[in-house]
């Protein structure tokens, strides 16, 4: 009877009851990993010490990115028969990469060019084996199709960037994870209006770890952090994310997306980027230091320093960049050029309007 159900079941004909069930399975698992991670991070003193940069003052327990990873790659595996085995195969060995990657550095000290390293090696494995890339511009500049090479070379930047724009933002008590949530929420309905069942449900099964991290994320007496093991994996699904679907609506003319793919993915992951691209000019153009020095003017320390808590600092921006998604989707109509030139007007704009309205009320 088992044998026959399996047979002749079809996710793609139960999608919501599907990804429903992905979600809440991802979540359970999560839920139940973390408290064994708690204990094992407080007993062997794996854990974050305040230092000069830190917004935290007491000492918390690092690897919280284990039951993220655990979580999802246990929901990748069971239902993995049902989906595109090559894609979940493939998504699961580059996390693998990088979730020993960000172990390590999380443990003792990676070098910046092994990481670097692991995670070129994690994109070229999904670039090169589903040719899941970002193949033109989309009339960007009046660039369209990209020489193949060229193509794989911007893919993997773009793979770099991303997956290190979400790591710079891992400063503030639920502000990764919860920018995380959401563009994979809405990476979910994107991927379920292209009927790619497959990324949808990697997606939703990451929103489910992300709900059982962030619980404790938020928490005052069992509080962890994502730290580097977090960060990697979660930054490396939104990139593959965000190249999935670029070339998606790239290769379908018939998509709604053919011509805006890039200026709404740029939206989704706006505060990253933009915060990423503010800090790497301060550095380099300002202070005439190197990019990668580590400082405090990243946006969210400037909400801190304005007054604002942790949590309505996380609020305050990811409400924002949920706004700015609302606004992308609206503008879609556009000249891609024109929609991202709004994109950088309006979304920087509404960035700004939090720290005017403090100084208008003190």
């Amino acid at each position: 009877m088992i044998k026959t159900l399996l047979e002749n079941f079809s996710p793609e004909n139960n999608a919501v009851a599907w990804l429903i069930s992905a979600f809440i399975l991802a979540f359970i698992i999560a839920h139940q990993t973390f408290p064994t991670i708690l204990y094992v991070a407080k007993a062997k003193h794996l854990m974050d010490e305040p230092d000069s940069r830190s917004l935290h003052s007491d000492k918390t327990p690092t690897l919280g990115g284990i039951g993220i990873f655990f979580s999802i790659i246990m929901v990748m595996t069971i239902v993995g028969a049902f989906l595109n085995t090559k894609v979940l195969l493939l998504v699961m060995g580059g996390l693998t990469i990088l979730f020993f990657l960000g172990l390590k550095d999380d443990i003792t000290v990676l070098s910046a060019k092994k990481k670097f390293a692991g995670q070129l090696f994690a994109a070229l494995l999904l670039i090169v084996f589903t040719d899941t890339r970002i193949i033109g511009f989309s009339k960007i500049l009046d660039i369209d199709v990209l020489p193949y090479w060229v193509s794989i070379g911007f893919t993997l930047f773009v793979y770099i960037l991303i997956i290190n724009a979400y790591n710079l933002i891992d400063g503030v008590d639920g502000l990764a994870g919860t920018i995380a949530f959401c563009a994979s929420g809405i990476f979910v309905y994107l991927f379920v209006n292209a009927e790619d069942l497959s990324l949808a449900t990697i997606a939703i099964a990451l929103c489910g770890a992300l709900i059982a991290f962030l619980r404790l994320n938020f928490s005052k007496e069992d509080k962890i952090f994502m730290c580097d093991t977090g960060s990697m994996i979660v930054g490396f699904l939104l990139a593959f994310f965000t190249i999935s679907f670029i070339n998606m609506a790239q290769v379908d003319e018939t998509s709604s997306y053919y011509r805006a793919s890039p200026a709404l993915a740029f939206a989704l992951l706006f505060y990253p980027l933009i915060d990423t691209l503010r800090i790497f000019f301060i550095r380099i153009v300002i202070h005439k230091t190197s990019p990668f020095k580590a400082d405090k003017n990243h946006i969210h320390h400037k909400f801190i320093q304005s007054g604002y808590s942790h949590l309505m600092t996380t609020i305050l921006i990811c409400g924002i960049n949920i706004v700015i998604v609302c606004i992308a989707f609206n503008l879609l109509q556009l000249n891609l050029n024109t929609q991202i030139v709004c994109l950088l007007l309006y979304g920087s704009v509404l960035y700004l309007l939090p720290f005017i309205f403090k100084k208008l009320t003190t």
